[in-house]
């Protein structure tokens, strides 16, 4: 709160606070916006009768998109395009050493993955567009609920709206860059951030208070928000550890003058993967439940994926989803963070670990600790995403909870991240205070 006081103080961050509100005031009014050849009143008769409490890919989707995706608005992609398409790109770095050379050249080389990012975005816009308006004139997207909901299925109508579809993601990865140069934090983690939590508290409030007033539960409301304030605060508390690996860096003569000898260290955060493995493992197990859905009720084979996989509940989802998470919170780290690179650095800027030499036994013991450190971090993501489900089970929820694994990761991280930035962009402004602890800043004095 103190930060928040002092940066609307500073005329600079007032300007960028206002921007940014402004631009989260135009994505969310174009959430409500339907495609033009929507049948808006079938779609809000569908969205109301859905009675989900699985984390799918379709649920996981409406919840990036802030609810607009089973609106079927002009934004129904939401930011699902863009990072689906920087973890692609992150990926790619393994296979194609042309992405890996780019990572390596600095800011120019950033700059061209960028730009292959956006390309893969309007891509996968595309495709997914085209997914969504397909499974839901079959009635597939609501659970076969409801029908008719793009009563024109001409070609020519299909295509309009998934261009009009994917140019609502191009106009959303813009404004999500305007944040980033112009506003406050980054552009595409606030869109997100806010997308969760403009449907957060109704459904929070809903548990208590019911669809009509008389059919909540305020004892469940009171569990469920006491839960989701512990897994909160466990979660900023992990997310803001830290394993710090002290780096010695010898004195070099260069010329006529000495550099180096500092002592410094590395931080390495217990959850490297961040929210990566629970969206990964849930849009994979979510596969086969779209698979489903096109098949025929009465097989053995989609019984036994309506019961076991589309059930969030059931001994081989929770046993699968949990399995997924640990092999992606290991894989994605192993992806994101080099030992053998960073030992590399080191040793060329003559920096070494005290008691390890540089080289290959920096490399191999920073390997040790990353596992060491990727164990925990397992373990933590996988209390964080199976509470929800354990929550469904123990309180014998009928609504679907306000919060998830991503939802909690999402929130938090995002939530600590702009208020680093905002503390870090207040300081600059308060000269005063490095002289005079007692001083307060006065702008333009």
């Amino acid at each position: 709160m103190r930060t928040l006081i002092q940066a609307l103080k500073t005329k600079e961050l007032r300007n960028k606070i206002l921007f940014t509100l402004g631009i989260i005031i135009i994505y969310r009014i174009g959430s409500f916006i339907p495609t033009p050849g929507v049948d808006y009143k079938v779609v809000q008769e569908c969205v109301g009768s859905m009675n989900s409490t699985s984390e799918n890919f379709i649920s996981l989707v409406n919840l990036f998109s802030g609810g607009a995706m089973l609106q079927l608005s002009i934004f129904a992609l939401g930011v699902m395009p863009y990072i689906t398409a920087s973890i692609v790109i992150q990926l790619l770095r393994v296979v194609i050493p042309r992405f890996e050379a780019l990572h390596k050249e600095g800011q120019s080389g950033e700059a061209k993955l960028t730009q292959y990012t956006r390309y893969l975005t309007i891509g996968l816009a595309v495709l997914q567009s085209t997914t969504i308006l397909v499974t839901a004139r079959s009635g597939a997207l609501f659970n076969y609920q409801c029908s008719q909901v793009v009563p024109d299925g001409s070609v020519w109508n299909l295509v309009v709206m998934v261009l009009i579809m994917t140019g609502g993601t191009g106009l959303i990865m813009w404004m999500a860059e305007l944040i980033t140069d112009k506003g406050l934090g980054q552009g595409m983690s606030i869109l997100i951030f806010m997308s969760i939590c403009s449907g957060f508290l109704p459904q929070l409030w809903e548990i208590g208070w019911g669809t009509k007033g008389t059919d909540g539960n305020w004892g469940k409301f009171a569990a469920v928000v006491g839960v989701l304030l512990v897994i909160m605060i466990l979660v900023i508390y992990v997310e803001l550890s830290q394993r710090r690996i002290p780096v010695q860096y010898t004195r070099r003569m260069i010329g006529r003058k000495m550099y180096g000898g500092s002592s410094t260290y590395l931080p390495l955060k217990i959850n490297m993967s961040g929210v990566i493995p629970p969206i990964f493992a849930s849009s994979i197990l979510a596969i086969p439940t779209l698979i489903a859905q096109f098949g025929n009720s009465s097989q053995s084979w989609v019984k036994w994926i309506n019961s076991n996989l589309a059930n969030t509940t059931s001994v081989w989802y929770i046993a699968l989803y949990a399995l997924m998470i640990v092999f992606f919170c290991f894989f994605y780290t192993e992806i994101t963070f080099n030992p053998d690179e960073t030992a590399d650095n080191m040793k060329q800027y003559g920096g070494f670990i005290p008691g390890i030499r540089a080289g290959s036994a920096t490399s191999r013991y920073l390997s040790y600790v990353m596992n060491r450190l990727n164990t925990v971090g397992a373990v933590y993501l996988l209390f964080v995403a199976l509470i929800p489900t354990v929550l469904i089970m123990a309180l014998d929820l009928n609504t679907k909870l306000p919060f998830g694994g991503t939802t909690i990761l999402i929130i938090a991280g995002v939530g600590l991240d702009t208020l680093r930035q905002a503390k870090a962009q207040t300081e600059q402004f308060q000269y005063a205070g490095f002289l005079f602890e007692s001083t307060d800043h006065k702008e333009g004095k």
